[in-house]
């Protein structure tokens, strides 16, 4: 070590060798960062484009950080090719050349110019910081900085002007694409939709189909001239690029254009089956009136035969699903399947309805002739049991049978009496087939009679 000087200590000879070699791979280093940002895709693709917004504002800044990163790396290769020089004159430098050396690979031996200095402190500023007119303070006629402090500063300007050129190629190559895509199916789901009859004015999903429209053209034009409105920068990432495009605008236009797709598909579905659709409520309505028809008919025959019973009203055929059903096959005719398609999915549902009401109102009606056969059913059954063991000519279970047959068997017929004798027909039946522990039973009859 030499004695020291305004730089430190005087660098010996193997010093100023390593310093040289580190700065020439620097050198080496730099200059590849740099022609890689000139040819970069996205520089090219910023020079060309027509740019709004945030953009445009930073990309101006990059343009001047880019320039001004040439100009500083003339002045580092300056001071390099000068301190190489310098180094060659003497295999076994003096003195004097080794404290030269020092000062000019220490010391501040790279003089730049005010404005530039300025105008690379305000390129690496953020995009939201005021202007500044200089690194300390107002602008100066020049500015000094050792080789080090150079290439820290032309590392900044790189970082902050790939990280702009980055984020910006980034949005243009994950965006507009899929943009193009989207719009894309857009127009072929536009095509379906108006060979359905779904029609901006005319159906809600015509509606939905101009507006996706036009908020894709409205994202695809803003994606293209200020991409880096549409990033989300990466948290705690220093990297050039850090982050990822911003596309729920994109996400929510794919969404709505999902769901009128599928409302499309059920119209065209609609088309396909509409006349089995058709056919098959014309067969529901037809059998709810047979039913309703035949529980009018039943309900005249129940009031002639069964006497003291409540027998419910018959309501009408359905004549409101008729006119709608007349409607729906109207709309088949003239092609209007965007209306087609919901008259049929509620004329299907109140049909059904329309099917088990009428069902229900027939069962409702016959209810007393289903009690009046339960009887009938039950009086036969008692009989035949009672036959079996022998007792069917015991002469009060024959007056009770006989009576209680006469009052289901005769018209009208009263269901409260009558189920009463059948009821004293099984008590005697009874009486007979499970006989007392305790005494002969007495068995006389209602005109004191033993049998």
């Amino acid at each position: 070590m030499g004695v020291a000087g305004t730089t430190g200590p005087v660098m010996d000879r193997d010093e100023v060798d390593r310093a040289l070699a580190r700065l020439g791979a620097e050198y080496e280093a730099i200059e590849s960062s740099l022609l890689a940002l000139q040819d970069h895709a996205g520089r090219r693709l910023l020079e060309g484009a027509e740019l709004t917004g945030v953009t445009k504002d930073r990309w101006a800044a990059a343009e001047q950080a880019i320039a001004l990163l040439w100009s500083y790396f003339d002045a580092y290769t300056a001071a390099l090719r000068g301190a190489r020089e310098l180094r060659a004159r003497r295999r076994w430098p003096s003195r004097e050349d080794l404290a030269e050396l020092t000062d000019v690979l220490r010391g501040e031996s790279v003089t730049v110019a005010g404005g530039a200095v300025a105008a690379a402190a305000q390129s690496s500023a953020t995009p939201s910081a005021p202007p500044v007119t200089g690194i300390t303070g107002p602008a100066k006629l020049s500015e000094r900085f050792t080789l080090a402090a150079l290439v820290s500063r032309m590392n900044d300007l790189y970082a902050h002007s790939l990280d702009m050129i980055v984020t910006a190629d980034g949005v243009w190559s994950a965006l507009p694409a899929r943009i193009d895509l989207l719009a894309a199916e857009l127009q072929r789901t536009r095509s379906l939709a108006h060979s359905v009859g779904v029609r901006p004015g005319e159906h809600p999903s015509g509606d939905d189909l101009e507006s996706i429209t036009h908020e894709l053209a409205m994202l695809r034009a803003q994606v293209v001239t200020d991409p880096l409105a549409f990033w989300h920068p990466g948290l705690g990432s220093s990297a050039p690029g850090g982050g990822r495009p911003d596309t729920e605008r994109y996400d929510r236009a794919a969404r709505a254009l999902e769901d009128v797709r599928r409302e499309i598909e059920a119209v065209l579905t609609v088309r396909q089956d509409a006349e089995q659709r058709l056919v098959r409520l014309r067969d529901v309505l037809s059998r709810a009136d047979r039913t309703l028809t035949e529980a009018r008919s039943a309900r005249g025959e129940v009031l002639a035969k069964i006497a003291a019973s409540e027998v419910p009203a018959v309501g009408g055929p359905p004549t409101a699903l008729q006119e709608r059903l007349a409607l729906a096959a109207d709309y088949r005719r003239h092609a209007q399947w965007h209306r087609l398609s919901p008259l049929l999915e509620s004329l299907e549902r109140e049909a059904e309805d329309e099917l088990l009401r009428a069902r229900e109102s027939l069962t409702a009606v016959t209810a007393p002739l289903a009690v009046r056969a339960e009887l009938r059913g039950r009086l036969d059954a008692y009989r035949a049991k009672v036959a079996r063991h022998g007792m069917a000519e015991d002469p009060l279970l024959i007056e009770r049978y006989d009576a209680a047959r006469r009052m289901l068997w005769s018209a009208p017929c009263d269901l409260r009496v009558a189920e009463q004798a059948v009821l004293r027909y099984q008590q005697a039946a009874a009486e007979l087939l499970v006989p007392r522990q305790s005494g002969p039973t007495d068995r006389t009859d209602h005109r004191g009679r033993t049998p």
